[in-house]
C-alpha cells in the first residue's frame, strides 16, 4: 500500500474514533440513545474492516472483540452503565495506540501495550460469557407465526401462496418443498387450508393450500429463491431473514461503494432483497388507487415481511450518508498545512508589495494610476481576507476533546463535575488552536482539583452536588476570548497573599483583589494544600501565562469566594496579517490593532499642556489613562508642534496612546521579532512599510495596563519609562 493510502486511513481512522469516544461520553448520559449505539458501532465496524484491507491483524483482531460487545449493546443482552463506558473508553485508547503502531510501521507490539490488550480482552469477554445463543426449536407448530414471531425468528421463514392452476401446469408444490430440505432442514411447516372450499364445490386439478415454513440452513435469500425458480411465477413468494442476518446485511451495507443508489438497488446488492422481490414490491406499490396515500418502497417490503425494519433503517442511513459524503466531497477540499502556510506568506508578500506600489503612485500623482491602485488594493484586501479565512477553524474540536478529560479526571478526583460547552462554532486561526490546547488543559484540570469542591463540601455549602465547568468562547473588538469558569470555592485574597509572602514576592498592602488573583500566574506559587498528580507544585499557571502571551494574547483572572473563578484568555484571531493603523512619534512609525482603536482625538494647546503634567485627561466625564509613546520608548527626536491621543479599549479597559502623527489604516503583515527583541515590553511583532521601513507592532494590552498603573494616584514613579525599551 502507497504512503497516500496509509495516511488516508490514519486521517479516517482517528476521525472515527473521536465520533467513539465523543458518541461514548454522550451514552453515558443517554444509555437507551440507539443513535449512539449504532455510531459507535459502525466507527469500530469501519476501523475494522478498512483495518483488514490493509493487513493490520492487530487492528482487527482487537477491534472484533470490541465489535463483539458492542454488537450484545445494540440487541439489548447488555446494559449501559458507567463500567461498560470506562472499559469502551479504554477500549478506543487501545485502538487509537494500534493505529498509530500500524501506521508507523510497527509489525511486533510493545510488551505494555499487549499487556494492556490482553486486559481488555479479558473484561471484553466477561460480557459475552451465559449468552449462548437460542437453540433451533425442532418441533412443528400448528399454529400460523404472528407477524412478530416472524419478525424475531432465529430462522428463515419462507410464505408460499401457489396459484390455484399451478396443479395444472404441471408442477408439484410439495417437491419443491423437498428439495428445499435438501439446503438445510426444515424445521416446520403449518398448511394453510383458509381457501379450500367445501368437498363439493373443490376441484382437483386445483391447488387451495398455502404453506408457511420455518427452515434453517447457512444459505443466503438468492439460493432459497433458486428453489422456487420454475413456480416463481405462479405463485406469491416471501422470505424473512432470520434475526441474526441483520447483522450480515449491515455489514455488507458499510462495504459498499460510495456511489448514489436507490433503496431497493442498495437492498438488492446486499441480498437483504432479490430482484424479484423488489419487482414485486414496486409493482404493488404502483398499483396502489390514486386516492390512497401511497406506501414508501420500505414500508412495503416490511409490511410484506421481506425484510427487517433495521435492514431498511440502515439502508436509509446509507443513502444518506453516501449523498452527504459526496456534497461534502464536492464541498470540501483536503489542503496540507505548509501549502496554506505558503499562500498566506505569499499573500503577506502580496500585501507589501501592493503598499509600495501604492507609495509610488501617490509620489507620481497620476490619477489613472491612482485609480488602478485602489482597485488593486481593494482585490488585494479580498484576497487577504479570503486566504486567512481558509486558516480559519472551529474551536469546538479542541473543546470536545475536554469531555473526556472532565471525566476521567472527576473520577478520579472522587468529584462529580459536568462540562458545559458554549461557543463551540467560533472561528479562529488553526495556528492559534494548535497552541492554545496545553494551556486549557492546565487551567481545566486547576480548575477541577483547585476550583471545585467535593460534593460533601458543595453540599454543606448549599451548593448542588454537581459542580458545573464551563468552557466558553466569543469574538470581541477583533479578538477570540475563551473562558474557563468554574463554579467552586472562589480565590482566596488571604492564601495568595501568605503564600506570595513565603515566597518573598512583594506586593503593596493595599493591593487590589484583581491584582491579588493576577499573582496565581507567578511562577512556584500555589495555594493548594497538598500536591496531586494532577496541581500543587506550583508548576503550570506561569507555563499558561507565558504561552498565551507567546500567541500575542493576554490572560486574566476574577473570583468571588464561594461563588467561583473565571480564567479569560483574549486571542488574536490570526497570527499572520491584521488590519492595522499606523502612527508617528518623532521619525518612528508604530501599528496598532485597528480592531482595538476606539477613537482618535486631536489635542488643542490647552490640552497639551494638560497632557505633558499628569497621566490622565477628562473625556467627557470619564477618566481616561494615557501613555505617551515619546517617552515609554525614550524616543529624542524633535518633538511635534500638535500632539493626538489614540484611545484603545482592550477588554473592560480603556487607555490613551499620544502620538505625534495619525498616518492612516495599514494592513499590517506580521513578522515575528528575534530572539533577542521578544523581551521587550509594549512590542508584540514588527512590519514593513511600503517605502522599506520597519514599524513597530504595539502590545496593546501591556501598554493599556502601563497606562492605568502610572495613572494611578498611588503609583509612585520617578520617570515615566524607566523599565521601557529604547528604539532608534
Amino acid at each position: 500500500m502507497g504512503d497516500k493510502a496509509i495516511n488516508s486511513f490514519e486521517v479516517e481512522a482517528k476521525e472515527l474514533l473521536a465520533i467513539m469516544e465523543d458518541s461514548l461520553l454522550q451514552l453515558e448520559n443517554n444509555p437507551g440513545d440507539s443513535d449512539l449505539i449504532n455510531a459507535i458501532f459502525r466507527s469500530a465496524h469501519t476501523i475494522k474492516g478498512t483495518g483488514g484491507v490493509f493487513g493490520f491483524d492487530n487492528i482487527v483482531e482487537f477491534t472484533h472483540v470490541v465489535e463483539n460487545v458492542l454488537d450484545k449493546v445494540r440487541s439489548g443482552d447488555v446494559d449501559v452503565d458507567s463500567e461498560l463506558i470506562a472499559l469502551l473508553l479504554s477500549c478506543t485508547d487501545q485502538m487509537s495506540v494500534l493505529v498509530q503502531i500500524a501506521v508507523d510501521g510497527d509489525e511486533e507490539l510493545d510488551d505494555s501495550v499487549r499487556e494492556n490488550g490482553e486486559s481488555l480482552h479479558a473484561q471484553l469477554n466477561g460480557y459475552m460469557d451465559g449468552t449462548d445463543s437460542a437453540s433451533l426449536s425442532k418441533e412443528i407448530v400448528d399454529s400460523i407465526a404472528t407477524a412478530e414471531d416472524i419478525m424475531v425468528a432465529d430462522h428463515w421463514h419462507i410464505s408460499i401462496r401457489y396459484d390455484k392452476e399451478v396443479l395444472q401446469n404441471g408442477m408439484d408444490p410439495i417437491s419443491f418443498l423437498r428439495y428445499l430440505d435438501r439446503l438445510g432442514e426444515i424445521i416446520s411447516v403449518t398448511i394453510l387450508h383458509d381457501d379450500l372450499p367445501d368437498l363439493a364445490d373443490t376441484n382437483a386439478e386445483l391447488c387451495y393450500l398455502g404453506y408457511e415454513v420455518n427452515f434453517y440452513g447457512e444459505v443466503d435469500k438468492a439460493q432459497i429463491e433458486s428453489v422456487f425458480e420454475f413456480v416463481v411465477e405462479m405463485c406469491h413468494l416471501h422470505i424473512t431473514p432470520p434475526k441474526e442476518k441483520i447483522d450480515m446485511y449491515i455489514e455488507m451495507l458499510d462495504q459498499l461503494p460510495d456511489e448514489e443508489m436507490k433503496l431497493g438497488e442498495i437492498l438488492v446488492a446486499t441480498g437483504a432483497v432479490t430482484q424479484h422481490e423488489l419487482d414485486d414490491a414496486l409493482r404493488e406499490q404502483s398499483e396502489l388507487n390514486e386516492d390512497v396515500i401511497q406506501e414508501k418502497l420500505g414500508e412495503v417490503l416490511v409490511k410484506e415481511h421481506i425484510v427487517h425494519q433495521e435492514t431498511v433503517d440502515a439502508a436509509l442511513e446509507k443513502q444518506a450518508q453516501v449523498a452527504e459524503r459526496i456534497k461534502s466531497q464536492n464541498r470540501v477540499l483536503r489542503v496540507d498545512a505548509e501549502k496554506l502556510d505558503k499562500l498566506i506568506n505569499l499573500v503577506g508578500e502580496l500585501v507589501i508589495a501592493g503598499a509600495s506600489s501604492n507609495l509610488l503612485a501617490h509620489h507620481l500623482g497620476d490619477e489613472r494610476l491612482l485609480e488602478s491602485m485602489s482597485t488593486m488594493a481593494r482585490l488585494v484586501e479580498e484576497i487577504r481576507d479570503s486566504a486567512l479565512y481558509l486558516r480559519m477553524v472551529q474551536i469546538g474540536e479542541t473543546f470536545n476533546r475536554f469531555q473526556r478529560v472532565v471525566r476521567d479526571v472527576s473520577k478520579e478526583l472522587g468529584k462529580n463535575i459536568k462540562l458545559e460547552i458554549n461557543g463551540a462554532e467560533t472561528e479562529l486561526d488553526k495556528t492559534v488552536v494548535e497552541k492554545i490546547g496545553d494551556p486549557l488543559m492546565h487551567l481545566v484540570r486547576n480548575s477541577m482539583d483547585h476550583g471545585i469542591e467535593s460534593a460533601e463540601e458543595r453540599k454543606a455549602a448549599g451548593k448542588p452536588e454537581q459542580g458545573i465547568l464551563k468552557l466558553n468562547a466569543y469574538h470581541d473588538s477583533g479578538s477570540i476570548v475563551i473562558e474557563v469558569i468554574d463554579d467552586g470555592r472562589g480565590l482566596s485574597r488571604e492564601k495568595i497573599l501568605d503564600k506570595a509572602r513565603e515566597k518573598g514576592i512583594s506586593f503593596d498592602e493595599n493591593i487590589s483583589d484583581h491584582d491579588v488573583y493576577r499573582m496565581i500566574f507567578e511562577a512556584g506559587l500555589s495555594t493548594a494544600k497538598e500536591v496531586t498528580n494532577l496541581s500543587g507544585r506550583g508548576v503550570g499557571m506561569d507555563v499558561v501565562k507565558r504561552n498565551i502571551e507567546a500567541l500575542r494574547g493576554n490572560v486574566d483572572v476574577t473570583s468571588e469566594i464561594g461563588k467561583g473563578t473565571t480564567v479569560s484568555i483574549r486571542l488574536p484571531l490570526t497570527l499572520a496579517i491584521i488590519d492595522g493603523f499606523l502612527v508617528g512619534v518623532g521619525e518612528s512609525s508604530y501599528v496598532i490593532p485597528l480592531d482595538l482603536i476606539h477613537e482618535c482625538i486631536e489635542l488643542n494647546q490647552e490640552e497639551q499642556k494638560e497632557v505633558a503634567t499628569q497621566s490622565y485627561i477628562n473625556l467627557r466625564g470619564e477618566v481616561l489613562p494615557f501613555l505617551r509613546l515619546r517617552e515609554f520608548f525614550k524616543d529624542n527626536a524633535k518633538e511635534k508642534s500638535r500632539e493626538n491621543i489614540v484611545v484603545v479599549q482592550f477588554g473592560n479597559q480603556k487607555a490613551g496612546f499620544v502620538v505625534d502623527e495619525l498616518l492612516g489604516e495599514f494592513q499590517t503583515v506580521i513578522k515575528p521579532m528575534s530572539k533577542i527583541l521578544q523581551k521587550l515590553q509594549g512590542i508584540s511583532g514588527a512590519t514593513i512599510l511600503g517605502s522599506g521601513d520597519v514599524a513597530v507592532i504595539l502590545d496593546v494590552p501591556t501598554l493599556v495596563q502601563r497606562a492605568t498603573h502610572l495613572a494611578d494616584p498611588s503609583h509612585k514613579v520617578g520617570k515615566a519609562g524607566d523599565d521601557a525599551p529604547v528604539l532608534h
